[in-house]
């Protein structure tokens, strides 16, 4: 599977974003927190990430952590696409107030994907 992460895979539409937020499951795992929505207009996922200008005033910051999503998000699609079917719009929103390890990120990333799956189909 291509583990890029192409500009038409970016969520950028305002339209779009607005309806994942009206229409979205969201699944929480702390510092993280995924709002999903299945879109049959899309060809494929498109992602988003996002962090609170609140809770880092400073852009470098701010910009790691949007760079560690993005990473876990491209290293880890194929995993996505076991638990969501491909037309899909998500969001992942940074909601901590520290700046994690990629390792450690990775790590609750893999957690909010198995959240996702029913008890009967947890990923190995």
């Amino acid at each position: 599977m291509n583990q890029g992460y192409s500009r038409n895979e970016h969520l950028k539409m305002k339209r779009r974003i607005d309806r994942l937020f009206e229409n979205g499951t969201w699944v929480g795992k702390y510092p993280l927190q995924m709002v999903y929505y299945i879109d049959f207009e899309l060809e494929n996922k498109q992602a988003g990430v996002s962090v609170s200008k609140k809770k880092f005033k400073r852009a470098v910051d701010r910009n790691r952590i949007k760079r560690l999503l993005r990473e876990c998000y491209r290293l880890h699609k194929e995993e996505l696409s076991k638990v969501i079917s491909p037309p899909v719009c998500l969001m992942l929103i940074y909601t901590g107030r520290e700046i994690l390890t990629f390792k450690e990120l990775e790590e609750k990333y893999l957690t909010l994907l198995k959240k996702i799956l029913p008890p009967e189909e947890k990923l190995s």
